[in-house]
This record gives structure tokens, C-alpha cells and sequence, in this order.
């Protein structure tokens, strides 16, 4: 296991060029509200840090350690070795290949990286490490700091079933459940008929909404308590499982708090993480609109007396349930930075990274409570490589082949670990980034998200935008009428992008049809001049076609200077801009409104592929003539999948239920996909024979790959 470091010119350069200082980040744009008002750089603290973590995280680390003049050391596993955190370290080593277990996870090559380099502390981000209680012992046990807190309160807060005893103990309002192991499923259905459903079975060891399931009754109950448990010994090393009360309808909402280890604790008020799929965040802000002073300062106190119970020092979360009525009950406690910091950042000016270095330095606390302010609003939208069409995101893979972070608009952060030309792979996260925005009040803030996310290149893999999209400007989320129920009540029948009303429809075919003729007029022309003289098109008048969701509508358009009229659907739409085909970005100004539209594809059949508030519309442009010889082209029939089951996610393949011969029912377990550590139930869509199995344990399979065929 080698270190090799980098140059420190390229490192720089590096740096300088992918990202912004944090004083130029969103947070930085409230007068002199700037990260880290207090830091002095004479103040001593590590020389190296190694970051035992990987993508956007390790980034961040990294970032806060170049401000405090600190070398960083960066571990990777063989797939990593390009990855965007190991270039921007002074130092990169190494610990193992693609599997987590054998790199990421690997204490034993991880500590050899820290021996090696002379790393004197170490910042695990979050998941991994980041609270495990057995790494930090033995970082203490060659005396090199864990940037986090002693491996006690990790133990403590790290064991759902210890964590609630000791936060009935604190005083800290519970959830109603069973606090033993459940171990067995008929214990579950016992336990959970005797306290009632509907209830929540979730791993003892858990966090990030792996190993959890809501259950309504005695079947879901086995059902749940099987699949959690295999989450669980997947994701933690460890299967046991407690059941909850589930509370229907509820906010998520976490107060973030700061200790040292000298006694002092405060709480940096709260996010609200109430948007959620699969028990796992999607958008997240800070504040939240639903707290009240008193409120939110009883949460506070109880988050800060849990932090004292178990001694806490560093960065913590402590995670609240919060009915319609304001009452809270304790969830968790993370023992380790949260995803979602950065917007806690945003309105209290404090850096908590550098504030968890500090601390573990054993300095004492800067501030007092009544210095952390709630300052403008911040929200984060997760970014991720997912296809959000299917379940609200299962996992994409595949080469980021454009990418463009939308950084030059003001207001924005973007915490992110990839760059043009990253692989996202099954075997992580696949996080893309996250996108924060900032503003004076909520509506600022939103409208910078909105704007944003329009601006956010990706090509490559599919992402999750045209979700995020519909979430912040949906509404509900808008007057602040959320709760953890907010995606299945909005979209019962799952999401299906955005839904055009006809002013936004005409809009998209104008914008389609002023596209097409640009395309068509600069094709004819080569250094200005007619590549063929006699086949030049009019350019004053033309009649179009245009295709959406098989539906064709007539179009025409006339054209003055930059400006496009069109006519569509008894509506007449103007549509100017820069017209760039060069550029992944289509700024255009519509009927008075700017709008930034991208083009993803387009070819010579005249197929379109806009985003367009959003959500990506297939349009076909043809003139009129050629829309009507069309008509007489087949169709492709479209594949019978009633028959078939194919894998809607690249993933691995945990178990197969069926063989050869089988006959199976309508809604029958056929196999069970494990994508990014969460276990997915493919079930028959019909009753019949098993014809064929293609797929066995073990096996990894890419999205759309066969798994089994019926007669």
C-alpha cells in the first residue's frame, strides 16, 4: 500500500478551478455573516488529517482543511483512484478494491494508511466509520484523534434500543414500543398486535432509512421483519431489530447540536427533512416553517440534555417525530456529521467542520446559545443518479459524459465529489451532489432552487431533478403543508414529471418548432455561405408538425431577426434567445418570461428530447409534408411484459424464489435485487408457469436485464 502525493501546484489548481471558496459559497452573501468569524489561523490544531470517506463528503472535509492550513490525506479503493477527493488531497493511499468491506470498511488498511502518512487525526463523514464504535478505539488506541465523539456515546447513540433508555432517562420525550430485540418474526406480529398498528420495525444499528419498515398488519409484519433484518446485517453487520409506534403523517424535523469536552453544548436550531422516499431525505431546509420559539427552543434543550446524558463532544444530530399538534418524540441520535449540514451552516455563518476539529483538538466552544442566530433560509435538494419515474428513485449507473454545476448564479452551493467524466458505479451511494441555495427569506431561497436546478447540467445517467423540480414548486411544499407522507400523497400513482397545462404545452411545441428551424437554417450554411444555393428554405414562413405523447399538433411560424412567432393550439407564443446549439444550455425568453430550457438530444428525424421545467419531453418536428408521409411508416410493436420480468435497477441479485416448472400468483415474490444496500421485491405481474430463470444469488445485473420468463 503506497501514498503518492500530489503535486501542490496541481492541487491548487485543482481547487481553485472546481470549487469556490467558502466565502464566495451561498453562505457568504450575508453582509458580514462569513464562515468562521472567529477562526484564527495562529490557533493550533492538527498538521494531517486523514479523511476516511469518500465523494462529496470527503470533499467538504478537505475544504475546511485547506482554509485551516491543514494537509489532508485521502484513502480510496482501485475505482476511486481518479476520484475527485483524491486529487484534491496532498495525500492519497490505496485501502482495498470496489467492495466497501474491503476498503472503505477495511479498519486494517485504513489504520496501515494512517501509520504510513503520520496522520494525527482522523474525519470519517458520514456512514462507513463514522460510527463505529470499534475504529475509534483502536484510532485511540495509537493515540491518533477520532474527529467525532469518545466511542461511549457512539455506543450509547449508535444502538436504537440503549439510545431510547437513556433518553427516557434524560428526560427527552419517546416514541411508545418495544425496547427488547425482536427475534423472530412471529415475536414481531406479537409485539406489534400488542401495540397496535400500524408500527415501525427498524435496525437496531440503523440510520439512513436502511433496515426500516412500516407494517399495518400481521403479513407486512413478517414481511417487514425479514427484509430489515437482512438490510440490517447488510448495511451494519448486525441484524437485530426493535419495533416503534408508527406516527402517522408525521414531520421530520432534527436539531443539530455542537459540544466540547469541557461541558459546554448548544443547539443550532433545526432542519426540517419531512420529503422523503423510502425513509431516506430528498429535500431538506432551515428552518422549518412549522416551529414556533417555543417550540423549537423545547427541542433544543431536550437535544442538548441527550448530548450531556452520554457526554457528548463534536458535531451531533438528534432526530424528532413531530405530530400536527407540535408534540415531539426522540428518534435518534447521529453521532457523526448529518448529509444535510450545510444548510444549518447557511443560517448560522458557523463552519461545523472546522468546529469538530477544534473540538477534538480539546479547545472549548467559541460561542454561547444566545449567539447562534437563525439568519435568511436555506434548502438542499440531494441530488442523485437515480431514475425518480420508478418508486421516486431507483439507482442509475453509468459515465457522467457532460456535467455542469450551476455555480455562477449567486447564492448557490454545491457540495459534490464527481466531476465530467465520473463513473457512478453499484457499488456506492450514487449521490451526485447537493445542491444548496440561500436567501433572506423561504420564497428567496426557493426561487433560487427553482432557478438552479434549471441551470444543473447532467448527461450521462439519469437524476432525480425532475422531481426535485416539482417538490419545490409544488403548493403544498410552498405553504409549508408537508410532512414525511408528502411524496405518496401527492403522487399516489407514483411520479410521472411534470404535468403540462396547455399555456406551458404551447410553450414547449413553440420553443420545439423555433429549435427546429434554427437547426435547419444553420445546417444550410457553412462560414456563412449557402453549402447548396438552390436549396435554400424560406426563412420567413414556415408550416410544422409537432409530435408530443403521440399526439400531433400543426404549428405555424414566422421569424424577425431572433424572434419566433408561433402559432399552436389557437394560441399565439413568442420565443427569442441566443439560439447556441453548441451549448447544453438554452436560455430563451417566452412570451416575456425567461425560461432556461436544455437540449438534451436531437437528430436529423427530427426527435427533440427538451427539459422543460424540469421534466425531459420527447417532441418530433417534421414539416407538414413530411408529418404526413409518416403516417404511412409501421409502428414497433411494444414488448409484452406481462410474461417477463426484468430488473428495474442495476443491483445484485440476494435470493430467487422460483425455478423451472414453477407456477407462481399474481403479486408472488419472485426474486429479491439488493441496489445501494437497499433490498428490492420483484414480484410476479400475472399468474403462470415459469418457463426459464436467467439470474442466480450472487449474480449482478444491469437495469433491464431478464431475470425470468413464464409461459
Amino acid at each position: 500500500m503506497a501514498a503518492h502525493r500530489l503535486s501542490p501546484s496541481l492541487n491548487r489548481l485543482l481547487f481553485a478551478v472546481k470549487y469556490t471558496s467558502f466565502q464566495s459559497s451561498c453562505c457568504a452573501v450575508r453582509g458580514n455573516a462569513h464562515y468562521s468569524t472567529v477562526y484564527s489561523p495562529t490557533e493550533k490544531t492538527f498538521d494531517k488529517i486523514l479523511i476516511a470517506n469518500r465523494g462529496e463528503i470527503a470533499c467538504r472535509v478537505i475544504k475546511t482543511c485547506n482554509k485551516m492550513g491543514i494537509q489532508t490525506v485521502a484513502v480510496h479503493s482501485d475505482v476511486d483512484s481518479s476520484a475527485v477527493h483524491v486529487k484534491m488531497a496532498d495525500e492519497a493511499v490505496c485501502v482495498g478494491p470496489a467492495p466497501t468491506n474491503k476498503s472503505y470498511l477495511n479498519m486494517d488498511a485504513i489504520m496501515e494508511a494512517i501509520r504510513a502518512t503520520g496522520a494525527q487525526a482522523v474525519h470519517p463523514g458520514y456512514g462507513f466509520l463514522s460510527e463505529n464504535k470499534e475504529f475509534a478505539k483502536r484510532l485511540a488506541a495509537k493515540d491518533v484523534a477520532f474527529i467525532g465523539p469518545d466511542t461511549h456515546a457512539i455506543q450509547a447513540m449508535g444502538d436504537k434500543i440503549e439510545s431510547k433508555l437513556i433518553a427516557k432517562a434524560a428526560n427527552v420525550n419517546t416514541i411508545p414500543g418495544y425496547d427488547g430485540v425482536v427475534k423472530t418474526a412471529e415475536e414481531a406480529v406479537k409485539i406489534s398486535q400488542e401495540i397496535g398498528y400500524p408500527v415501525m420495525i427498524k435496525a437496531s444499528a440503523g440510520g439512513g432509512g436502511k433496515g426500516m419498515r412500516v407494517a399495518w398488519n400481521d403479513e407486512e409484519t413478517r414481511e417487514g421483519f425479514r427484509f430489515s433484518s437482512q438490510e440490517a446485517a447488510s448495511s451494519f453487520g448486525d441484524d437485530r431489530l426493535l419495533i416503534e409506534k408508527f406516527i402517522d403523517n408525521p414531520r421530520h424535523i432534527e436539531i443539530q447540536v455542537l459540544a466540547d469536552k469541557h461541558g459546554n453544548a448548544l443547539w443550532l436550531n433545526e432542519r426540517e427533512c419531512s420529503i422523503q422516499r423510502r425513509n431516506q431525505k430528498v429535500v431538506e431546509e432551515a428552518p422549518s416553517t412549522f416551529l414556533d420559539p417555543v417550540t423549537r427552543r423545547a427541542m433544543g434543550e431536550q437535544a442538548v440534555q441527550l448530548a450531556k446524558a452520554v457526554q457528548y463532544s463534536s458535531a451531533g444530530t438528534v432526530e424528532f417525530l413531530v405530530d400536527s399538534n407540535k408534540n415531539f418524540f426522540f428518534l435518534e441520535m447521529n453521532t457523526r456529521l448529518q448529509v444535510e449540514h450545510p444548510i444549518t451552516e447557511c443560517i448560522t455563518g458557523l463552519d461545523l467542520v472546522e468546529q469538530m476539529i477544534r473540538v477534538a483538538k480539546g479547545y472549548q466552544l467559541q460561542h454561547k446559545q444566545e449567539d447562534v442566530p437563525i439568519n435568511g433560509w436555506a434548502i438542499e435538494s440531494r441530488v442523485y443518479a437515480e431514475d425518480p419515474y420508478k418508486s421516486f428513485g431507483l439507482p442509475s449507473i453509468g459515465r457522467l459524459s457532460q456535467y455542469q454545476e450551476p455555480l455562477n448564479l449567486g447564492n448557490v452551493r454545491v457540495d459534490s465529489g464527481i466531476q465530467e467524466g465520473s463513473d457512478i458505479s453499484i457499488y456506492y451511494d450514487p449521490m451526485i451532489s447537493k445542491l444548496v441555495t440561500y436567501g433572506a427569506t423561504r420564497a428567496e431561497a426557493l426561487a433560487r432552487m427553482e432557478d438552479a436546478l434549471d441551470n444543473y447540467v447532467i448527461r450521462g445517467v439519469t437524476h432525480n431533478i425532475p422531481l426535485l423540480r416539482e417538490i419545490i414548486t409544488h403548493p403544498r411544499f410552498i405553504s409549508g403543508d408537508i410532512s414525511t407522507n408528502f411524496l405518496p400523497e401527492v403522487y399516489p400513482d407514483g411520479f410521472n414529471g411534470h404535468q403540462l397545462k396547455i399555456d406551458k404545452r404551447r410553450e414547449l411545441l413553440a420553443s420545439a418548432a423555433a429549435l427546429y428551424i434554427t437547426a435547419q437554417l444553420r445546417s444550410q450554411k457553412v462560414l456563412g455561405n449557402l453549402r447548396v444555393s438552390s436549396t435554400a428554405m424560406d426563412c420567413s414562413r414556415w408550416e410544422l408538425c409537432v409530435q408530443l405523447e403521440e399526439r400531433w399538433h400543426s404549428v405555424e411560424v414566422t421569424k424577425s431577426g431572433n424572434v419566433y412567432t408561433v402559432e399552436v393550439e389557437g394560441g399565439k407564443v413568442e420565443v427569442s434567445g441566443q439560439w447556441n446549439l453548441a451549448s447544453p444550455l438554452l436560455p430563451l425568453t417566452i412570451n416575456g418570461t425567461h425560461r432556461m430550457l436544455q437540449c438534451l438530444s436531437r437528430d436529423s428525424s427530427g426527435k427533440i428530447v427538451l427539459q422543460y421545467l424540469g421534466t425531459a419531453f420527447k417532441v418530433r418536428v417534421l414539416s407538414k409534408l413530411a408529418a404526413e408521409l409518416n403516417s404511412y411508416m409501421p409502428e414497433k410493436v411494444p414488448e409484452d411484459t406481462s410474461s417477463i420480468l426484468r430488473s428495474p435497477m442495476p443491483g445484485a441479485v440476494v435470493s430467487v424464489s422460483v425455478n423451472p416448472g414453477d407456477t407462481v400468483a399474481e403479486g408472488q415474490e419472485i426474486c429479491v435485487i439488493e441496489a445501494m444496500k437497499m433490498q428490492n421485491s420483484l414480484t410476479a405481474a400475472k399468474q403462470g408457469k415459469v418457463k426459464s430463470v436467467h439470474c442466480k444469488p450472487g449474480e449482478t445485473v444491469g437495469e433491464g436485464d431478464l431475470l425470468v420468463e413464464l409461459e
